[in-house]
């Protein structure tokens, strides 16, 4: 990518995927860039689950009711996670995390979708974190914000137009 202006005009969410595996060099660059994220304090609280067992990818998509299906077809997933205990700010310092790893894999020609798990579930009383530390057998003190899914993209997204900017909600205060 050029430059960063252009990175964020491109980087759109993709839900189709090509069969290619994503390379071990393009997955530690991902890693890199969360692990390089700023994070409330510099604790790096974080942490990350890298998935690419089918089976468990399969499984992870029927974590909550609606919107996670495509999870299916992805060749791999990062499970990112945090520490309430440890941090107060532990959604916002994932946040951050997981955006860093999205432009990373534009930058990489590689396409990717956040999947929100917090806060979500199954009508059955589930949450999406039990159903996800069930199958990947996590630590019961991580709560799991998203799940990124990451692969090759199989469809073209159009990048974001500069007229479709919502300026009116950008609020101003000048000096006057």
């Amino acid at each position: 990518m050029e430059n960063f202006k252009s990175l964020v005009q491109v980087r759109r969410s993709h839900r189709r995927f090509t069969d290619e595996e994503v390379s071990g060099e393009d997955l530690q660059l991902i890693l890199r860039a969360a692990l390089m994220s700023p994070t409330s304090k510099g604790q790096r609280n974080w942490q990350f689950a890298v998935v690419d067992n089918k089976m468990d990818l399969v499984r992870m998509a029927d974590a909550k009711d609606t919107g996670a299906q495509f999870l299916r077809d992805a060749p791999l997933a990062i499970v990112v996670m945090g520490d309430p205990r440890a941090n107060d700010c532990w959604v916002e310092d994932c946040s951050v995390a997981a955006i860093s790893m999205q432009y990373q894999a534009e930058d990489l020609g590689l396409g990717s979708c956040w999947i929100q798990m917090r806060g979500r579930g199954l009508s059955d009383g589930n949450t999406a974190n039990e159903v996800i530390h069930g199958i990947l057998g996590l630590p019961d003190h991580l709560e799991v914000l998203c799940v990124l899914a990451i692969g090759h993209a199989a469809d073209v997204r159009k990048p974001q137009s500069d007229n479709d900017l919502k300026w009116e909600n950008v609020i101003v205060k000048t000096d006057d």
